[in-house]
């Protein structure tokens, strides 16, 4: 009886797997001033969209439905100015999220809290304080070499690829239309489409907020988001001129929220493979027995 409902089960999630065509996003996006509270309605609606409630579990995890990353409790020897490793949020810290740098990036960092070394990543350019503002006391996150960090989703804790059924991000100093966005990909790497984050309304420190969520459910594999239109570096100050007709906009980013990784189909058929052949096993015994 029990291997009936637990075949039951995964066979209605499989059968309720979503298809790709004409995938409809959800968008969440608002550009803010250097206030938290320019933003926080825009996020808390997003946080709806994917469910979960308003109390944390273990790991991030809201109500089962919702990760949440506010790079708050990493620990200080794995941020600023050391890089974070990329799978922290999936093995130290267990929420199902891996990040990575295209080259010439050299990987991820988080932004050291004050006393242990300079904030805001005043450890790669002194005027960066001046520029970026955080949302959630008092980490920011960055691409280190690079300004695309990619974010792909694995079942928590494993190395088993997942899928998301949406992903938001919050940003800061966000100057220049169309500098800083989120590509959204399915599992076989085409793209669900691109989406601008809003520029913000005062000239620094300003604050905002994109999620995009699908309505066809768990179909992101993985994210590649553009902060900026160059990476951080020394003597990259926001403002300065950046070739003809432009000017450097430098962005960081502070809290990520994303739905619970689920399994991708193929991990859904080969657990149902296998529950189906301990079944025939099983049922074998029994008729050997009689």
């Amino acid at each position: 009886m029990q291997m009936k409902l637990i075949l039951g089960a995964l066979s209605a999630v499989s059968l309720g797997l979503p298809s790709l065509a004409g995938a409809t996003p959800i968008v969440r996006s608002v550009g803010g001033d250097s206030t938290p509270a320019s933003i926080t309605g825009v996020r808390d609606q997003f946080r709806v969209d994917l469910g979960g409630g308003t109390v944390a579990g273990p790991n991030g995890s809201f109500g089962g439905l919702r990760r949440e990353i506010n790079w708050d409790g990493v620990p200080d020897g794995s941020s600023a100015p050391n890089n974070l490793p990329g799978n922290f949020f999936n093995s130290n810290s267990p929420r199902g999220a891996e990040f990575s740098t295209p080259a010439p990036g050299t990987g991820v960092q988080v932004s050291a809290n004050s006393g242990i070394a300079p904030v805001e990543f005043d450890n790669i350019n002194p005027t960066y304080s001046s520029d970026f503002r955080v949302f959630s006391s008092q980490r920011l996150f960055t691409g280190v070499g690079s300004n695309v960090v990619d974010v792909s989703f694995f079942l928590p804790g494993t190395t088993t690829p997942a899928l998301v059924s949406g992903f938001g991000s919050v940003f800061t100093d966000v100057d220049l239309t169309s500098s800083t966005k989120i590509e959204f990909f399915d599992a076989a790497n085409a793209s669900l489409g691109v989406f601008n984050v809003p520029v913000g309304t005062v000239d620094s420190e300003s604050l905002s907020f994109l999620g995009v969520s699908f309505t066809e459910g768990a179909i992101i594999s993985h994210v590649q988001i553009t902060s900026g239109n160059t990476a951080l570096g020394a003597g990259v100050n926001d403002g300065a001129p950046f070739g003809p007709d432009n000017v450097i906009d430098v962005v960081a980013m502070d809290d990520f929220i994303y739905a619970a990784p689920v399994p991708e189909p193929e991990t859904y058929a080969m657990l149902l493979a296998g529950l189906g052949l301990i079944g025939a096993i099983s049922r074998r015994r029994k008729a050997s027995m009689n």
